[in-house]
């Protein structure tokens, strides 16, 4: 806490000890059998009563306990309940600071004091002019246990505050560590596997056909370099660096990119035809995801069905954008399927989950795969 509104508080504890000082003096509120108290005594009672509340911020508890005895001192004297709203003073503090015992229901507490106050009216508050030593023994509980109650309410709302906020906060960290998993996932996953497979490839014509094997290096050097690029983008981002303006918080790829990604599909033997319609440009998140989905998906045909054929058809009417990604299956010369763990679709359907779409995908009848998205926008 700073230092203008620690002083305030303070001024407000100095101002609400002069002003418990000074009620006892002019209150009315005096039992009717406790006879005269003189003057000074009254004084030095309410001083007794009002001081500690100076330091109430300090030591909250002890303040309390000083207060709450000069109270039951002054009333035993004679000067009335009064100086029972310096302890309900010193209370709520109290009450807002430290956890109660389980099991004393603030609920509880309120419904006793309201009833209790209320039975005080109907049988006879019209005529108090100060009551007994007993009424006045009732309404310094009742002030007690009303203050008591708003406070016990008031930390409770603040701890269900703070619950709410912790927890929104750990929400935002997981899903801000799936996100990040999905973006390197689809970045390294996509380049990686067809690096793996032109490697194999290399691998295995090296010796007879040099001409093919030099062919899938450069393809590897190409993607190598694509990869890394992509990687230091999505970093980019991740990072928030703002050497690059605000263009670095967008979208590092959109559905201009596609054709890249086809490109590097054909390299590793998927032949592509991609074609899409457009009513109107979707939003840049949509774009992003769409564009991370189709490279999923073709990461996937290249690692488990290439050589093959495949159909990628991206359209956007009235609000809604459509993908719909077929392959044929392995055709012939297949090559061995390059190991995954199975966290392509699952980054998909998180990607989908996101923009409130719907998310489909398995195998065809006919041999293949199939998957369709829709995303709303």
């Amino acid at each position: 806490m700073g230092n203008a509104p620690r002083r305030c508080l303070i001024t407000l504890d100095v101002l609400a000890a002069l002003g418990f000082v000074i009620l006892p003096q002019v209150s009315v509120l005096r039992p009717a059998d406790g006879g005269e108290v003189s003057a000074t005594a009254v004084w030095l009672l309410s001083l007794g009563t009002a001081l500690p509340l100076v330091v109430r911020r300090l030591w909250p508890v002890p303040v309390f306990a000083v207060a709450f005895t000069a109270a039951w001192v002054a009333l035993v004297a004679g000067v009335g309940p009064t100086p029972f709203l310096a302890a309900a003073y010193a209370l709520y503090l109290v009450a807002t600071t430290r956890r109660g015992r389980p099991g004393l229901s603030v609920a509880l507490v309120a419904g006793l004091c309201t009833a209790g106050a209320v039975l005080m009216t109907v049988s006879g508050g019209q005529g108090y002019q100060g009551g007994s030593r007993a009424v006045q023994v009732v309404l310094g509980v009742l002030v007690l246990g009303a203050t008591w109650a708003t406070g016990a309410a008031v930390r409770e709302r603040r701890e269900s505050l703070r619950r709410a906020i912790e927890h929104a906060a750990e929400q935002a960290k997981a899903e801000e560590r799936l996100r990040i998993a999905r973006d390197i996932h689809d970045v390294v996953t996509h380049s990686v596997g067809v690096i793996a497979i032109k490697a194999s490839v290399a691998n295995h014509v090296d010796a007879t056909r040099p001409e093919e094997a030099r062919e899938a290096l450069a393809v590897i050097e190409d993607i190598s370099r694509r990869a890394l690029r992509d990687m230091r983008a999505t970093l980019k981002v991740l990072r928030r660096e703002q050497d690059g303006g605000a263009g670095d918080l967008r979208p590092v790829q959109g559905l201009t990119d596609l054709p890249a990604l086809v490109r590097t599909a054909e390299a590793a033997g998927v032949r592509v035809d991609l074609r899409s319609e457009y009513e109107e440009q979707p939003p840049n998140g949509v774009a992003l995801s769409v564009f991370r989905i189709v490279q999923e998906a073709l990461t996937n045909v290249v690692k488990h069905a290439a050589p093959t054929r495949c159909r990628v058809r991206i359209a956007a009417v009235q609000g809604t954008l459509t993908i719909d990604i077929t392959d044929e299956g392995p055709g012939p010369g297949h090559r061995p399927t390059v190991p995954g763990g199975g966290m392509g679709l699952v980054g998909m359907k998180e990607r989908v989950a996101a923009h409130s779409g719907t998310f489909g995908a398995g195998p065809r009848p006919g041999g293949g795969f199939r998957i369709v998205v829709t995303l709303p926008y």
